[in-house]
């Protein structure tokens, strides 16, 4: 059976502490610990997780060794660029646009997160996924914790 890959953005670790995506957070990251799922990071998240409240900073450094680390290359920085060329987000949130590029790159199944404003937003999805199919990538299914696991599964 194919485990799948999920790419995390620096918000599904600190939504584990926000009274607002508190439960799914951590129901995610249980199911994550049973194995149901692999997860992704990169050197991005990495860097934004290092500027976070000390809580978070823990919590994600506990996991780190059960995470694989997409690697920023060539390919991702093209992708990237691709997406800001089509304005999907503009230059000021390139960190977003490099997420969706390093999960594309890396073959991940999807990308969780809860930036509904640059990442998981309805607009947007499907043209992360025309760059992605127009530079021959394989489109991404981008979703919130909530949407991949929930309560009683």
């Amino acid at each position: 059976m194919h485990k799948l890959k999920f790419y995390l953005d620096t918000s599904v670790f600190g939504g584990v502490f926000d009274e607002k995506f508190s439960d799914a957070s951590r129901t995610f990251f249980e199911a994550a610990e049973r194995g149901l799922f692999q997860i992704v990071i990169s050197a991005v998240v990495a860097d934004e997780i290092s500027l976070a409240p000390k809580h978070v900073r823990e919590f994600f450094d506990d996991l780190l060794p059960k995470m694989e680390v997409a690697v920023i290359d060539k390919a991702v920085l093209d992708l990237q660029n691709a997406y800001l060329k089509h304005n999907i987000v503009t230059q000021k949130w390139y960190d977003d646009a490099l997420h969706v590029a390093l999960a594309t790159v890396d073959g991940c199944d999807g990308i969780v997160s809860w930036n509904f404003k640059h990442i998981v937003n309805f607009k947007k999805i499907p043209l992360y996924n025309a760059v992605n199919i127009l530079n021959e990538y394989k489109p991404i299914f981008i979703h919130s914790p909530m949407e991949v696991v929930y309560e009683g599964q």
